[in-house]
């Protein structure tokens, strides 16, 4: 199994290459504040109503 970035799946699709996606979700055991996550602390205008 290969992980691809975004770049390298539209360059897939293109060449109409077979592609398998899998999602996957985390689920965190404690609490987080939105406050401690690195990116949402600075820039917690962009990410107001996104994250609670």
């Amino acid at each position: 199994m290969q992980l691809l970035n975004t770049k390298q799946v539209k360059e897939s699709v293109k060449e109409q290459a077979e592609l398998f996606v899998v999602f996957a979700s985390l689920k965190l055991e404690n609490e987080v504040k939105v406050e401690e996550l690195p990116v949402v602390r600075e820039f917690p205008d962009v990410f107001s109503g996104d994250v609670s």
